[in-house]
């Protein structure tokens, strides 16, 4: 007879089960990091085939053979993408030391209020290149020794682009390449396990993209009716932070809010914290239902974490695949839930 109780015993195990799964899960972030150079292009292939999926089987249903589908849908969104990030780098560039002037403009006004709060606000204004150039330094210390942040970068986004050919026009055979690599009884639970996750940063990406475009459109326009320096610039912006989450948001508004309030005084600001809030509200109650209402719905404490766990992981790029492979995960509970659910249903009846 065991010394323990029943409750105690239950206990021990699930803290056994999760101290093997914390284990496992650490164990592979650590590896995804020391193998961040061919892990990163895998994801962000995934996050890429997610995304233009669609257009790749228009052109198939319409007769394009699959390689010449895949090849087009390529050098479309190196088109797109590359158009995009001309606009947006020359719209910075061209609005950059407007958008930093009104900053410190901002600044010199917080400082007559809350002293030195604002005066570091001012610094970080006007040393905001130098702050820059020294984080891209530390940076660059952290990546493999020899090889530039830039080098390594335009690597993996060929790295990426390529995987993302292949995963274009092979996609229709993942499927039987998945019930190869695991026991035949487990083919059809893994295979909808996979799809459901798929589907899932597949939705979320396409509903993402769809509604960062939205965001910038309406503040863009906003900010342009308000007349506020930098309109277009501050729209990229709100563009780029749109995949991250409640917290790219929050910063992107407070800049143009910041702008405004610095350029064109206090009640333009109002006006500009008004068109911010007003988007935020469209996209919460109306956009985030409509347009996501088929993929997973997550908490928005569970995005928080998520985005705060994949910045400490890997800054940057973590916030931004943090949340669609959080997707992909939700994805997984809740078909395993869905299908090891129905099971015990049907065994029970059966009893």
């Amino acid at each position: 007879m065991s010394l323990l109780p029943v409750p105690v015993r239950r206990l021990a195990a699930w803290c056994v089960v999760a101290l093997l799964v914390s284990g496992v899960v650490f164990v592979g972030v650590r590896l995804c990091v020391e193998l961040r150079t061919a892990v990163v292009p895998v994801l962000l292939a995934l996050l890429g085939t997610a995304l233009l999926g669609p257009l790749h089987r228009r052109l198939v249903s319409v007769g394009v053979h699959r390689s010449a589908a895949a090849g087009l849908t390529c050098v479309a969104v190196v088109a797109v993408v590359g158009g995009a990030v001309y606009i947006v780098v020359a719209a910075l560039l061209s609005t950059g030391d407007q958008i930093v002037a009104s900053l410190k403009e901002a600044a010199r006004g917080v400082a007559e209020h809350f002293g030195a709060a604002g005066t570091s606000l001012g610094d970080l204004a006007s040393n905001s290149r130098q702050l820059l150039a020294k984080f891209g330094g530390t940076a660059a210390s952290g990546v493999i020794s020899g090889v530039s942040v830039v080098g390594e970068s335009l690597a993996m986004a060929v790295l990426a682009l390529l995987l993302v050919f292949f995963f274009l026009r092979d996609g229709h055979r993942a499927a039987d390449t998945l019930r190869a690599l695991v026991p035949r009884d487990s083919g059809d639970t893994v295979e909808a396990v996979a799809r459901r996750a798929y589907g899932a940063v597949e939705g979320f990406m396409r509903g993402t993209t769809f509604i960062a475009l939205i965001d910038a459109l309406c503040i863009t326009v906003g900010l342009l009716i308000l007349r506020v320096p930098g309109a277009v610039g501050l729209g990229a912006l709100v563009f780029v932070g749109a995949y991250i989450p409640y917290l790219g948001a929050f910063i992107s508004g407070a800049v143009a809010v910041l702008v405004a309030l610095a350029d064109r005084g206090f009640v333009i600001a109002l006006w500009a914290l008004g068109v911010v809030l007003a988007v935020q509200v469209l996209e919460g109650h109306v956009l985030q239902p409509m347009i996501q209402s088929r993929t997973v719905q997550m908490h928005p404490a569970a995005v928080l974490l998520a985005i705060t766990a994949g910045a400490s992981v890997a800054g940057i790029l973590g916030m931004l695949l943090a949340v669609p492979l959080t997707a992909a995960a939700f994805g997984v509970l809740h078909e395993m839930r869905e299908i090891y659910g129905a099971t015990g249903m049907s065994e029970s009846s059966d009893s």
